[in-house]
């Protein structure tokens, strides 16, 4: 199969999605290094057959939500309800995980994100993850014992842009392993995976279905770093506490970017702006997800295994150019708002309408704060 990156393939069928894809791969070690295949495998206690499989691991590349939330009104507001992405913008529906089914799935599929959202935001999550992070990530790989290559698990990988935004930028060989719910998901990051490190080095990639809730030291035997992108807003304390012990208990890094701080700005500015932007929070902190809470809780879950913390801040900047997922940002943003208190509904359809007009002239600016989080576990295996 010819391997393909920077873009999104399109979306397989159901029997291409499940079935593992073989590419091109070379030293790196890991389990589809040696064998020079990409394997996809079901963690332990994953079921084993597609139709059983669960929806997306939360977190992948962004915390999705239905695309219509919040009533009719937003389908009116913004016109046909056909631009909406399925899975575009960062809600929940009450009792779901960050997931959402596409157009053409049936009632018993399990939920997934649309790649369409993930392919629109890689761009400015490019542009906005901390860049300062990586010096102090740097040192620490280079420190590791063994020259054999670094292993780096990506947690909630969705289409895999945490791994073509990171494997060209550090040095030495690297075997990816990315870790998902979704296998049409699982499919689009392996074969839209990056070929090369920053110094030429290759980059293997494997796939494994599973559930960052059953993630232990054991999972990460080997590991030389473990990344993820939106993910922690979307977790529990439980889960967070998880996800920091089976780090520190290998000894690992973890790189957790782009993680929701709360904080959003619109130029104009708008009376309704921080009303708004209030009961978007409330709605990301139900059924017990930490939303705007979860970097700090990840601090002190990381802080009191013994692992040294750095946070950098890594806003989302859309302007004119960025006017596409803006509006769908925009549309997923004011829905979570409605969800969550439905007396705004009167006033937010007009508010949705203004921003979104706004947002096709070309006269609306966004700020979408987030913040990056480096934990630098003690290592387990005499590096420095």
């Amino acid at each position: 199969m010819t391997q393909r990156t920077g873009r999104i393939p399109a979306q397989p069928g159901p029997r291409e999605a499940v079935e593992p894809v073989l590419t091109d791969a070379g030293a790196g070690g890991g389990a589809g290094a040696a064998s020079g295949q990409h394997e996809q495998t079901d963690e332990p206690g994953q079921p084993g057959q597609a139709g059983q499989v669960g929806g997306v691991l939360p977190g992948a590349a962004g915390a999705a939500g239905p695309g219509q939330l919040g009533g009719s009104f937003l389908a009116q507001a913004a016109g046909d309800a056909e631009t909406v992405i399925a899975g575009a913008g960062p809600v929940l529906r009450l009792g779901e995980r960050p997931t959402v089914k596409l157009r053409d799935a049936g009632p018993d599929d399990p939920p997934r994100y649309a790649p369409e959202w993930l392919e629109l935001r890689e761009g400015p999550d490019a542009a906005a993850r901390a860049h300062d992070l990586l010096d102090p990530l740097r040192i620490r790989l280079a420190n590791l014992p063994g020259k054999a290559g670094l292993v780096i698990h990506d947690l909630g990988c969705g289409t895999g842009s945490m791994g073509r935004w990171l494997a060209p930028r550090i040095d030495g060989a690297q075997h990816w392993i990315l870790h998902d719910r979704d296998p049409y998901l699982l499919h689009f990051a392996a074969v839209a995976s990056p070929r090369s490190a920053a110094d030429g080095s290759r980059v293997t990639v494997e796939t494994r279905r599973g559930d960052v809730g059953r993630l232990t030291p054991d999972a990460l035997a080997g590991a030389s770093l473990v990344t993820a992108s939106a993910l922690l807003d979307v977790l529990t304390r439980e889960e967070i506490d998880t996800l920091a012990a089976a780090c520190t208990g290998a000894g690992c890094p973890a790189l957790l970017t782009l993680s929701v701080a709360g904080r959003v700005e619109l130029t104009p500015s708008h009376p309704m702006d921080e009303e708004i932007a209030a009961a978007f929070n409330a709605h990301q902190r139900r059924d017990g997800l930490l939303g705007p809470d979860a970097v700090t809780v990840a601090c002190e879950a990381f802080s009191e295994r013994g692992a040294t913390v750095r946070l950098h801040p890594s806003p989302w900047r859309l302007g004119p150019a960025e006017s596409e997922l803006t509006a769908q940002w925009l549309r997923g943003w004011v829905g979570a708002a409605v969800e969550e208190r439905p007396e705004l509904k009167e006033r937010a359809e007009p508010y949705l309408r203004e921003r979104l007009e706004a947002c096709a002239a070309g006269e609306l600016r966004v700020v979408v704060h987030h913040t990056d989080l480096l934990a630098l576990s003690r290592p387990t295996g005499g590096a420095s």
